[in-house]
This record gives structure tokens, C-alpha cells and sequence, in this order.
């Protein structure tokens, strides 16, 4: 008889195994989290691995007995990386580990988080009864509120029971943030302490004796370039010093606000100062003007790009990788300048490319590529490349000073072999020139006894001359006293003649040639020196008037011109016209028409006619007083009209 099997214990025990394998399943994650134990013969522990959990909460609304809750105290999950981050910035991620409590210990023990831009954490320690105390932290928090004065946060932990304590920390931050989180014991931590900030100052000693060195030099020197490398160090010190949390602590302690976006303000100072370093140190404005041009456009492009992000959002300060490309571009112009034969720029080269290592392992290790975290050393890796690229960048600028002093000296021996040169032209022209001079003398010399024999004839000659000016003289003052009275009887004969109508017009014109002459004339017919009345108030002193020949009264300031009261008083035809006019028409006797006036006067025939009317009626009118006139008064009685008033 065949034996048939027991199905339903079958079933029972499949059931019994399902349920077993969910309930591992479901509870599995928790406990294969292995809590680290505190013991006295280990000072630190840093956790790794899955000695540390994670859970991100994407609403940023959990609290701790949402995370206590069986409903996600399962959804926690083991690091795939030794160094967990907040991968989405916009969550809120929740890290938890295991500590065993050994009360056995002589020790104090403390959690520290080594990444100090972290914004916000909220650390939740187990008192060993089941519930919790909360503490916050956060670089967003004055730097008073800390527990420890110290650029990390820490945190003490109670070790007075025996128990396994699950410590819980909530983390948000506006920037990528690693949780590394140690235990240690208080007297490694001060230890630890000490070391690293004896290290911060020597390197910020350093950043500081760069400075100040380089400072001198351009106060030296006054070359541009050690102005732009002194920036550039201060700019590395601040970036680093924000960087390590040591600025939030010294610096701007109460300044949370500006201490998150503190390290992008630095970080684009050494993008700028970089760069104009580089353009002045390797001389790319003459090297390689279009590369030096493409230099300019990356510093505007990055100010526009840190100007965004100061006015719109400082949370894009974050993205550092953007400074890959100054980075880039300061590196290649060394390369193309060092190809271009310029030896300084080798260091320059070596310095960029420590620099641009620390700077490519710095993004792998965000990129979370395995197998670069090698402690300490990862840590202060950039730090490291920093110190090496000043001092490569010092070797640059003493290379530099070494060529130009190089030069310098070659040149100034090239002046001093020209100067010898031109002091031996100088010295055999100076022989030369001696010996011309001296013959030259010696000609003189001789040229000199002839020139003193014939100064002493001359002297000779001068006395005998001087005898024969006083002789002249004399004789000219008695020609001068001649001429005087000759010229006295021309005048008077020459008036004469004119008055007697004995000259006829081209004798006449050259007596009076233009219109200063002609007042003359009238001024010497109206007055004489001592004949003058004013017509006004009767006044005999007068000054000389605003016009020409004119006379104005001392006393009531009138002022009497020379055609006033005369024939040719209120005429528009120029006095010189109107003297020969006068002249044609009296020595004519009025016979000589306007046709003819107006052909030798050049005036308008109608002018004429008028102008000689006039002069016509005059002499009808002094017909008698002329035909009774003495000899020399001839026209001048048509000259003087006492008939007119004056203008």
C-alpha cells in the first residue's frame, strides 16, 4: 500500500517558513545595523559603512516619532558609500547609528560631525529610558550656541548605563554636506584639536607671510602683478578659512546670515585675482593677445554669474564646480606662454597643476568614486595643493624678477661697454680738438698783434672823424635854423598862392591830400592859439574834443568841431571832394558845371549840382566881400559860413 503524505502539515510548515523569511525581511535592515561599542583602548570610531543609516525625507516634515514609528523605522537604509551626503538638497535626510554604553569607561566620550557647512542639524541622544533629548546645530545658528568652541559640531553623549543607545540626526542643508560622523573621547578630541589648529595656523601663517612678503615687493617695486598675487593669497585664506568653519569662528561669529554665502564671495575673489594675475605675470596682452582677450571675457562672464547669484539666490554659490573654468583657462595660459619659450611660466604650470589635482579629487570625491578617501590627507587635500601652488607661483615671480634682472644686467653692461667706447671717442677728440685749438690760438694770437696795429690806426682815424662830426654838427644847426625859416616862407607862400587862386588843381591836391590835412587847414582859418570864444557861454579856455581838431569848452563842455560853422557843415561829401570842390567853383568863378564837378570829383552829378548851388549862393551872396577881399584871403571867405548853425 503506497503512503500518501501529510499535505496540510506540509502546508503548515511552507506557511510557518514564509512568514519567518517576511518578518526577517521586514525587520532585517534594522538589526544588521552593528552597533559600535565604547571602549577605553580605542580613543575615536569613525562611522562607515553600515554602522551608519540613512532616510530621506522628501517633505522635510518627519519628527522624531515619525522616525520611531514602525512605519519608517523600516525604511531606513545602509550607506552604499563609507561617506553618506544629502544627494537631493531640497529633502531632509535622517541618519541614525548604534552606540553599545560601556559605564565601565574612565573616559568622556562625545559625537562629532566633521563637515562644518552644514546648516541645520538636529542631534536626538536616548537617555536609556525609552525617550529622547534634542539638541540643534548648524552653521545657520550663532556660533555662541555651541557646545564646544570649536569649527565642528560635537556633542556629548551619557555613558552612565549599559545599553545600546540609537542616536538619530536630522541634517538639511543648502549645499552638499558629507555626514561624517566620529566618536571619540573628549582628551583625543582636545589632542585632535590642538594638532589641527596648529596646523590652520601655519598654513594661514603662511597665506599671511606670502602676503605681507609680496606686498612689500609691489610697494618696491610697483609692479601690478604682486598686487594681484597678494589678492589672490588673502582671497585662498578666506575661501579656506570659510571652508574650514575657522572664519565663522574668529571672523563673523555673530553673522550667520552672511556666513552661508561668505565662501562664494572669497571664491570669486580667486577666480578674478587668478586670472589678472595670470594676464600680468605671462604677459598675455603681448604674448597672445587673442588668449588674453578670451581671459577678459571669462572674469566678466564669471562677475555676471556671481552677481546672479548675489542678488537672486545665494544658494547657487554651491556650484563650485563652475570655477573649474578659471581654473582651466589660467592653466592652459601657462602651458601656451611656457610653449611660447617664457621660462618663469614653468613654475607657473607646476603650481596650477597641484592645484588642478586637488581640485579634480576634490569633485571625484563628490562624485563618490571609491578608492580616493585616504583620511586626513583627502581632507585638507585642496588645502595641501594650495600651500604647493603658492609656493610654485613665488618660484614664478622670482623667476620672473631673475629674468628682468638678467636682462637688466645685460643691458646695463652693454651701457657700460658703450660708455667706454664713447669715452675713448671722447679722449681722442679731445687730443684732437687740443690740437686744433692750439693752433687755432696761435693764429689768433698773430691774427691779434695785426688787429691791435690797425685798432691803433683806426683810433687814429676815429679822432680825426670826431673833429669832422663836431664840424658837421655845427654846420647842421645852422642848416636846421635855414630850413626852418625856409619852410616858414614855403608855407605862408604856398597859402598864399592857394588863397590867391594861383595853383591850379593838381598843385592843390597835393597840398591837401585827404581829410586830416584839410581839418588842419580849416582848424588854422577858424582859430588861432589864442583866438577862441565859446559860441555858448563865451568861455576862451578849451580842450582838445572827441573829434579831430575839434575844441570843447573847459566850462560848459562844448564841444565845437572843425566844419562847424563852416561851408561844409552838415555835407555828406568827404571834406577832401568838398576842399576841391569849393576850390573849382571859386577859382571858376562858378562857371564850371556839375557834369564836369562830377567827372574830375567822381560824385554823383546830382550831388554836385546841389553841393555847388550852394557854394554859388555863398558867392553871389559875399559877392562884394570878395571883390573888396585882400590879397591872401582869396576862398576862405567862402569857407567860413558865420550864416550856418551849428549841427
Amino acid at each position: 500500500m503506497t503512503h500518501i503524505p501529510n499535505l496540510s502539515g506540509f502546508r503548515y510548515i511552507n506557511t510557518v517558513f514564509l512568514a519567518a523569511m517576511f518578518f526577517i525581511g521586514l525587520v532585517g535592515p534594522v538589526y544588521a545595523q552593528r552597533a559600535v561599542e565604547i571602549l577605553d583602548s580605542q580613543d575615536q570610531h569613525i562611522f562607515t559603512g553600515n554602522e551608519i543609516q540613512y532616510l530621506e525625507d522628501k517633505t522635510g516634515a518627519y519628527t522624531i516619532n515619525d522616525v520611531l514609528s514602525p512605519a519608517l523605522e523600516g525604511d531606513f537604509r545602509n550607506s552604499a558609500t563609507n561617506t553618506p551626503q544629502n544627494y537631493n538638497l531640497k529633502s531632509a535626510y535622517w541618519f541614525r547609528i548604534r552606540i553599545r554604553h560601556n559605564p565601565d569607561s574612565r573616559k568622556n566620550w562625545m559625537l562629532e560631525f566633521f563637515d562644518q557647512t552644514i546648516d541645520d542639524i538636529t542631534a536626538y541622544s536616548p537617555n536609556g529610558k525609552g525617550g529622547y533629548s534634542s539638541r540643534s546645530m548648524g552653521d545657520q545658528l550663532p556660533f555662541k550656541n555651541r557646545e564646544y568652541s570649536h569649527k565642528n559640531f560635537e556633542l556629548n553623549i551619557s555613558n552612565s548605563g549599559e545599553y545600546d543607545g540609537t542616536y538619530y540626526f536630522r541634517v538639511k542643508s543648502h549645499q552638499t554636506a558629507d555626514a561624517i560622523i566620529v566618536l571619540r573621547s573628549v582628551n583625543r578630541f582636545i589632542k585632535y584639536a590642538l594638532d589641527e589648529y596648529f596646523i590652520f595656523g601655519i598654513f594661514y601663517g603662511m597665506v599671511l607671510v606670502f602676503s605681507f612678503y609680496n606686498l612689500m615687493m609691489y610697494l618696491a617695486v610697483r609692479q601690478v602683478q604682486y598686487l594681484y598675487y597678494v589678492l589672490y593669497n588673502l582671497c585662498v585664506g578666506l575661501f579656506e578659512m570659510c571652508i574650514d568653519g575657522v572664519a565663522y569662528q574668529y571672523l563673523w561669529p555673530n553673522a550667520p546670515e552672511w556666513n552661508q554665502y561668505a565662501y562664494g564671495v572669497a571664491l570669486f575673489g580667486v577666480s578674478i585675482f587668478a586670472l589678472q594675475f595670470t594676464r600680468t605675470l605671462l604677459y598675455t596682452h603681448r604674448k597672445a593677445p587673442a588668449l588674453d582677450r578670451f581671459i577678459v571675457w571669462v572674469m566678466v562672464l564669471r562677475t555676471a554669474f556671481f552677481l546672479i547669484c548675489l542678488i537672486f539666490n545665494t544658494d547657487w554659490f554651491s556650484y563650485k564646480f563652475v570655477e573649474l573654468i578659471p581654473l582651466a583657462v589660467a592653466f592652459y595660459s601657462g602651458i601656451h606662454i611656457y610653449r611660447q619659450g617664457y621660462h618663469p611660466a614653468r613654475f607657473f604650470v607646476l603650481g596650477y597643476t597641484f592645484l588642478s589635482i586637488g581640485f579634480i579629487h576634490k569633485l571625484l570625491l563628490m562624485l563618490h568614486v571609491e578608492g580616493l578617501n585616504f583620511g586626513v590627507v583627502t581632507y585638507y587635500s585642496l588645502s595641501i595643493c594650495f600651500v604647493l601652488e603658492m609656493i610654485f607661483l613665488s618660484f614664478a615671480i622670482g623667476d620672473k624678477v631673475r629674468v628682468l634682472k638678467t636682462k637688466k644686467d645685460k643691458v646695463q653692461k652693454q651701457m657700460i661697454h658703450q660708455m667706454r667706447l664713447n669715452e675713448k671717442l671722447k679722449d681722442s677728440l679731445n687730443v684732437r680738438l687740443e690740437a686744433q685749438v692750439e693752433a687755432r690760438t696761435k693764429e689768433v694770437v698773430e691774427k691779434s698783434a695785426i688787429i691791435e696795429a690797425q685798432n691803433q690806426e683806426l683810433t687814429e682815424v676815429n679822432a680825426l672823424l670826431e673833429q669832422q662830426k663836431e664840424e658837421i654838427l655845427q654846420m647842421n644847426l645852422l642848416l636846421e635854423k635855414d630850413n626852418e625859416v625856409l619852410h616858414t616862407n614855403v608855407v605862408k607862400v604856398t597859402q598864399a598862392r592857394v588863397m590867391s587862386t594861383e595853383v591850379d588843381f593838381e598843385e592843390f591836391s597835393r597840398i591837401y591830400p585827404d581829410t586830416d590835412s584839410c581839418f588842419r587847414f580849416l582848424a588854422s582859418m577858424k582859430w588861432t592859439s589864442s583866438d577862441h570864444e565859446c559860441r555858448k557861454c563865451g568861455h576862451d579856455h578849451y580842450f582838445h574834443g572827441h573829434s579831430p581838431y575839434s575844441r570843447r569848452c573847459s566850462k560848459c563842455d562844448y564841444d565845437e568841431s572843425v566844419i562847424a560853422h563852416t561851408i561844409f557843415q552838415n555835407t555828406r561829401i568827404p571834406i577832401n571832394k568838398a576842399f576841391y570842390m569849393v576850390f573849382l567853383i571859386y577859382t571858376t568863378k562858378g562857371k564850371i558845371s556839375s557834369h564836369k564837378l562830377s567827372e574830375i570829383l567822381s560824385i554823383r552829378q546830382g550831388t554836385c549840382w546841389a553841393y555847388a548851388s550852394r557854394i554859388k549862393k555863398v558867392m553871389h551872396d559875399r559877392r562884394k566881400e570878395i571883390a573888396a577881399s585882400k590879397s591872401g584871403e582869396g576862398w576862405s571867405l567862402l569857407v567860413l559860413d558865420h550864416s550856418l548853425e551849428p549841427a
